[in-house]
């Protein structure tokens, strides 16, 4: 029997990616979509002796190809005709999903119809009659529970069982076609075509929902009852800095820091030191030694030991995710990005900069205004993507133990408090224009599928082991050579490589900062290149020197060999005056080269890189010179 080629549609939060997961599983392929960030995903189902491949389109209320996700959705149907389109539609919010299944019926896309959330649906009060439902559309309608796995199964003998070509659009769907092509040949202008094109589909819409939806009067919902305290007033600005914070201690404190703690150690004190000592007894070079155990073992081991904090975050944030709140935490945010001059719609591609800049910039794309993606572009590197969060765990854990969770938590703000401070100054001085509408659907609240938790855990953070694994891996060699090698061949000495001549004339410019040792100059020129390469960075030159010689005295020091080397080079003023500066400086260099994508402009990336590093080094400045005259140091 041939294969199946099954595409999900339909609006954002209508669990269709609960769906693709439920029928997938971890069968699927994340990718994005050519030329745009939007998620590509495809995954295959093996049902019945057939291959069933299942493509889950970006979210989407309309087909106008406005945004990048209506884009995406609309020149997949241009371009592919699937054998199966199944358009996922939230039983609870009918008339609002209704919308983009009248545009596919319009193009002459052929559906099953898919009312999922039913349970949502009948504790709202909803009856859909969905044998009339079939009648009015043409097409067969289906019924799911998204986060029941039997409930989803059923949509496969849906698929191996359904001819699409036996269903052809009803009379009512080709009377509504032919209105709509009329209105499009009358000769009125384009704005007044489209108001009347809308009218008609929400006329439309109005007739399926009077004939075949019953709404009985229903008690406010849960969501209603939250939503006065979690999205209204001052109380849910409360909620959310308490949320964030207990987020941070179950990462820093509870769980994702002891497992990292524990990872390093054997990075350092376990791994490297049986390597050379392996080494040794086989008669391997003294060099090759070096960049085993120096080089890679502690320089990937410093950022891979983070692996286990990344991971608990991105499972936290991907658990409040799954509830629905984060779209409170938008709307919440969106009067005060509005004070800053950046539109409603500009939080989005933020939020996005919290996992990794690239794709943050690159979602400005979505907004209306010129002035929007420009201002979002430029201070999104201000924020605390996933490459910078090694750092910030390293300082904190090392100079601050007892409030470490505290000062990684006020290192996030620092970094929404410059980008707002920023976005206003850049909106009063360099651009200007009118904002943008904010359009935001606030999805029930719900317990989130734990399978798609994992999921998107995984799928966020696997690219920190992809990168750990590759560019890390690459740097590490780097900084390895650069600090083992100097013009004369290998150097006798660290003081006397290359790293240490590129350090020190870096190092100058951070003597007012108190953090002017060639290490510290030298961490941040590799930051450049990538943020986690500042860990691995001083993990080969603060951990690297006492390895081969002295780990048999490992275990007399307070902690790992790495944090008493840094312990003599950085004060606790001086490490939060690093912290600052890295957590500000400019974007790494694949950031660096999206910016000049997206802006088209060598003129612009060069301003993000110098900028940056401007308002980085004045404002850790500040922290440096204000905590000596304050007695901290």
């Amino acid at each position: 029997m041939s294969d199946l080629s099954v595409a999900l549609t339909g609006n954002p939060n209508t669990g269709k990616s609960t769906i693709f997961n439920e029928l997938t599983g971890a069968r699927q392929k994340i990718g994005n979509w050519p030329g745009v960030t939007v998620d590509k995903k495809t995954g295959l189902v093996e049902y019945k002796d057939r291959k069933i491949y299942v493509i889950d389109l970006p979210g989407t209320y309309s087909m106008n190809a406005r945004s990048q996700e209506e884009q995406v959705v609309s020149d997949y149907f241009k371009e592919n005709k699937p054998d199966i389109v199944v358009n996922v539609v939230d039983a609870s919010n009918m008339a609002r999903n209704l919308f983009l299944t009248v545009q596919l019926m319009e193009q002459g896309v052929p559906l099953i119809i898919n009312l999922n959330m039913m349970d949502e649906a009948k504790r709202h009060g909803i009856k859909i009659d969905e044998t009339k439902l079939e009648k009015i559309f043409g097409m067969p309608v289906t019924n799911t529970v998204g986060r029941s796995h039997d409930s989803v199964k059923v949509l496969l003998d849906v698929f191996t069982n359904t001819r699409m070509s036996n269903y052809s659009p009803s009379p009512e769907i080709q009377e509504h076609i032919a209105k709509i092509n009329k209105i499009r040949t009358e000769n009125n202008s384009a704005e007044k075509i489209e108001e009347e094109i809308i009218s008609a589909r929400y006329d439309f819409i109005d007739k399926v929902m009077a004939e075949a939806v019953t709404v009985q009067a229903a008690d406010p919902t849960l969501s209603d009852k939250l939503d006065k305290y979690l999205a209204n007033g001052i109380s849910s600005l409360v909620i959310m800095f308490a949320m964030f914070y207990l987020l941070f201690q179950i990462a820093f404190n509870w769980i994702g820091q002891p497992l990292a703690d524990l990872l390093g150690e054997f990075f350092e004190e376990t791994l490297a030191p049986a390597a050379t000592e392996a080494m040794a007894s086989a008669g391997v070079a003294d060099w090759m030694q070096s960049l085993v155990s120096d080089g890679i073992i502690v320089g990937v081991g410093s950022v891979l030991s983070f692996v286990p904090l990344i991971f608990t975050l991105f499972l936290c944030l991907s658990f409040l995710d799954g509830t629905g709140y984060m779209a409170r935490v938008a709307f919440v945010m969106d009067p005060i990005m509005r004070r800053a001059g950046l539109s409603g719609k500009g939080i989005m591609p933020l939020i996005m900069g919290f996992g990794c800049g690239v794709p943050a910039i690159m979602g400005a794309r979505a907004l209306d205004t010129h002035k929007d993606r420009m201002i979002s572009i430029l201070v999104t590197p201000f924020l605390t993507c996933n490459a910078k969060v090694p750092i910030l765990a390293l300082f904190a854990v090392m100079f601050f133990p007892d409030h470490a969770a505290n000062i990684v938590f006020a290192m996030y703000f620092v970094g929404i408090a410059t980008a707002i401070i920023m976005a206003k100054i850049l909106n009063v001085t360099t651009f200007k224009g009118e904002d943008s509408t904010f359009l935001l659907e606030l999805p029930p609240y719900r317990l989130p599928d734990i399978k798609t938790v994992l999921l998107e855990t995984w799928d966020k953070g696997k690219g920190y082991l992809i990168k750990a694994g590759t560019i890390i891996f690459a740097m590490s060699v780097l900084i390895w050579f650069l600090s083992s090698f100097n013009s004369n061949g290998m150097a006798e000495d660290e003081s006397d490589s290359y790293l240490q001549s590129i350090g020190s004339a870096t190092s100058v410019l951070f003597a007012p900062q108190g953090f002017d040792t060639w290490e510290a100059g030298a961490a941040v020129i590799t930051g450049v290149l990538a943020k986690e390469a500042v860990v691995s960075t001083l993990g080969i030159l603060y951990g690297a020197d006492d390895i081969s010689t002295e780990a048999e005295d490992a275990e007399e020091t307070s902690g790992t060999l790495m944090e008493t080397a840094m312990g003599s080079a950085f004060t606790p003023l001086s490490a939060l005056a690093f912290m600052i500066f890295t957590q500000l400086y400019s974007p790494c260099v694949t950031a660096l080269g999206t910016i000049k994508k997206e802006t088209q402009s060598w003129k612009w990336m060069g301003f993000a890189f110098v900028y940056t590093c401007a308002v980085a080094w004045f404002a850790s400045l500040i922290v440096y010179q204000g905590g000596k005259l304050l007695g901290f140091e």
